[in-house]
């Protein structure tokens, strides 16, 4: 396929089953067990058998059939319909959830940066009837975006700085952030790219624009890292994201390449046989998921996770600390446990980034550092994420530690562990004695 059919076509034509991938070519099998039974069987064909390669949870059941009647289970597992029916007016929003006063109003005089998106998949998942429910405060918008703190910035990491080409963010020596795509299936009210999202004037799904932030990237011999964001580079084609890694990998120095995605999370349908059979010929290739909450380990998302696992692709997650929906001890502490039930291994803790209206979730320091606490020593190490501050300003990712080592005394290390009793560790390397 050319580059100009291939950014001119549409992301995918739409049908029934588009989304589900050769429907020929997979496994579940519709005939029943009594027909089976009696009559015998060829030898096993890919062609004879039917896959349905996705698990649907008694919730979502029980939601669609409420709110979309008239759709079949073939059409709510095709990631096409889910985008092109995410919910984005108050009319169909208000249908689903019986809106608060506040919230209702923070609809009606929306003002801020971020538009609404909200999947219907991940809509099923929300509290229809209680606008505290944690994941409901995450996509729903509230009139404390209105309240602009001090320290709020649209830019918070001054990512534009370090924009040597749009599309491009270049930081970090051996690494840099190319930004493929403004749009999401939905939008997380705590977005630190809201100033890009979804802005016409800023459009990055762009021939042009890939092409010279691949040629920047080429260029730079120093670079051997590339990660993939947005936006959400899930949302784009089979076709556009195969180009685009295909592009990358093509340049020598470039080892790894790493995509940052909340699909699993928020669209699951979206990770299909193909998508998993694509991503495969670009090892080594990492995925890093925005996960929020357990309640957004469901089976559909379980089902997502393994499969990209099953492909060999290592998964890591990236959680914000939010106040009043993750931040204490027992609701991280199923959520990293969780994540390593389906094979996503906890890497980032991150604070709240200032962004305009963003106070509501910021939550002290001090309470990330009592999560750490609260982790450390108390579940397996692999549970236990970094929690980092992102340097207003572009100062990079900073880690923080409780305060595990006290101090030095007398050659030895201080130590205080997880139960809070003191050890000394001997670290005088000035002193030797002859143990023979």
């Amino acid at each position: 396929m050319d580059n100009e059919t291939l950014f001119n076509e549409e992301a995918e034509p739409p049908g029934r089953s588009t989304g589900l991938v050769d429907l020929e070519k997979e496994v579940i099998d519709f005939r029943s067990l009594a027909e089976i039974a009696v009559k015998p069987q060829p030898a096993r064909q890919k062609s004879d058998r039917v896959l349905f390669p996705f698990k649907d949870s008694a919730r979502a059941r029980l939601f669609r059939k409420k709110h979309y009647p008239e759709i079949t289970r073939f059409e709510w597992f095709d990631w096409h319909w889910q985008l092109r029916n995410a919910i984005r007016s108050i009319d169909k929003l208000s249908v689903i959830l019986r809106l608060s006063e506040n919230e209702l109003q923070a609809l009606v005089h929306h003002a801020g940066a971020l538009p609404v998106s909200i999947t219907p998949y991940y809509a099923s998942l929300l509290d229809a009837k209680n606008p505290s429910c944690a994941l409901r405060r995450c996509v729903v918008p509230a009139m404390e975006e209105c309240l602009h703190a001090a320290g709020e910035k649209e830019d918070p990491l001054a990512e534009d700085a370090d924009s040597p080409v749009a599309g491009i963010v270049h930081r970090y020596p051996d690494r840099a952030l190319f930004l493929v795509t403004d749009s999401c299936s939905t939008y997380c009210r705590y977005c630190t790219r809201s100033r890009i999202i979804e802005r016409s004037s800023r459009h990055l799904i762009d021939l042009d624009k890939w092409e010279k932030a691949i040629a920047y990237i080429a260029n730079n011999s120093n670079i051997r890292d590339v990660l993939l964001s947005g936006g959400d580079p899930l949302i784009l084609s089979d076709n556009k994201l195969s180009w685009l890694l295909g592009r990358l990998r093509k340049i020598p120095h470039i080892e790894i390449i790493r995509i940052g995605t909340k699909v699993p999370a928020v669209l699951p349908q979206r990770i299909t046989p193909a998508l998993c059979s694509m991503l495969k010929k670009y090892h080594p290739l990492w995925i890093s998921i925005h996960i929020t909450h357990p309640d957004e380990l469901t089976p559909e998302m379980s089902a997502a996770c393994i499969r990209l696992a099953d492909s060999g692709i290592p998964l890591g997650s990236q959680t914000v600390l939010l106040a009043g929906i993750n931040d204490n001890v027992s609701t991280m502490t199923r959520l990293v446990q969780g994540q390593l039930q389906i094979r996503v291994r906890p890497y980032y803790l991150y604070q709240c980034d200032p962004i305009p209206g963003s106070s509501h979730f910021r939550t002290p320091i001090g309470k990330g550092l009592k999560i750490i606490h609260g982790l450390r020593g108390h579940t397996t190490g692999y549970a236990v994420p970094t929690y980092v501050v992102d340097a207003p300003g572009g100062g990079g990712k900073i880690p923080l530690l409780p305060e595990y080592a006290i101090g030095w005394d007398k050659g030895d290390l201080v130590l205080r562990n997880y139960e809070g009793n003191i050890f000394r560790y001997p670290d005088n390397h000035d002193e030797f004695k002859d143990i023979h």
